[in-house]
């Protein structure tokens, strides 16, 4: 099936973006992906940067900011910050990664900033944002595993594009992106810092994953924990539904394989198995044709 437009923000090339993000990450060695020293283009006064007003990462604690003023007053920036021209006012520029340094530049009162000016269009601006809050080492598994969601859904990047890029393997993607499977309570619990990844995990062959959840956080229980307890909920259910069982309820490995497929091609995948026969059916959905026309390559690749 023919697509209408070409995908977007592909053009540079996604180790492109990743070698610009690295050359004015938060990072205290300011190298870029390849070994060279970042070195700012110029200097901008303080009041000349505006933030990014699509920047995905909204929140920014007071004290984590605070912590970086002190840091940046006694050794100033390390790694300058990356800009564009502002597209609504030409006497301006847009922070394309830094708003962090920015707003703690502002904090510890300086005048002026390291810059390195690069011309991002609207989409490169968006990946950029992403990748870089990704790359953030206090960013939880939810905002990680959206971030990828992002990346694939709105660019087209595949897993073993982020992997490679990102240094990342591609089984680390794959188990970060089953947590967006989990009820949205579960996900606003991991986010919250109240179960950890490896709950959260655990979690996805769970029978009532919410009420195993809400457990876990009152009894503190441990990883491997709600693992067995899991396990114990779905073989119960299991062998409490035997011979029984309806479409709908479906036994936890194929349930983690549903996960599991849903990750890897990022959109929902439904398996119906025939316990008996042995036979059964895969679904696989998208949401319009574009997504479609993505499948077919994905599925039809050597």
């Amino acid at each position: 099936m023919a697509r209408s437009t070409e995908k977007r923000g592909l053009g540079r090339g996604l180790s492109a973006l990743m070698a610009d993000i690295d050359a004015g990450g938060d990072t205290p060695t300011p190298t870029s992906a390849a070994g060279v020293q970042a070195r700012p283009d110029r200097t901008l006064p303080i009041e000349d940067l505006r933030a990014n007003p699509d920047q995905p990462r909204r929140m920014f604690r007071d004290d984590e900011l605070r912590e970086l003023a002190q840091s940046i007053e006694e050794h100033g920036i390390i790694q300058p910050l990356i800009v564009r021209p502002d597209p609504n006012d030409s006497t301006k520029f847009q922070i394309v990664a830094g708003e962090r340094r920015w707003r703690a530049a502002q904090m510890a009162k300086l005048h002026d900033v390291p810059v390195v000016v690069r011309d991002f269009d609207e989409d490169e601006l968006l990946q950029v944002a992403i990748i870089e809050n990704i790359q953030r080492s206090d960013l939880n598994p939810m905002e990680e595993a959206q971030g990828y969601k992002q990346l694939m859904d709105r660019f087209g990047h595949t897993q073993l594009e982020l992997s490679t890029a990102m240094g990342k393997s591609r089984s680390h993607l794959a188990n970060v992106m089953r947590l967006l499977q989990l009820p949205d309570e579960i996900q606003t619990m991991v986010r919250d810092g109240q179960l950890s990844a490896g709950h959260a995990r655990a979690l996805l062959t769970a029978n009532d994953p919410i009420a195993l959840a809400r457990r876990a956080i009152a009894e503190a229980l441990s990883v491997r924990a709600v693992e067995k307890a899991a396990k114990s909920s779905a073989e119960t259910g299991a062998s409490g539904a035997a011979g029984k069982r309806t479409p709908s309820e479906k036994d936890a490995d194929t349930r983690a394989l549903e996960a599991d497929l849903t990750a890897a091609l990022s959109t929902k995948v439904s398996i119906d198995h025939n316990t008996q026969s042995g036979t059964g059916k895969i679904s696989i959905h998208y949401k319009d044709l574009e997504k479609l026309d993505d499948l077919m390559k994905l599925l039809s690749a050597p």
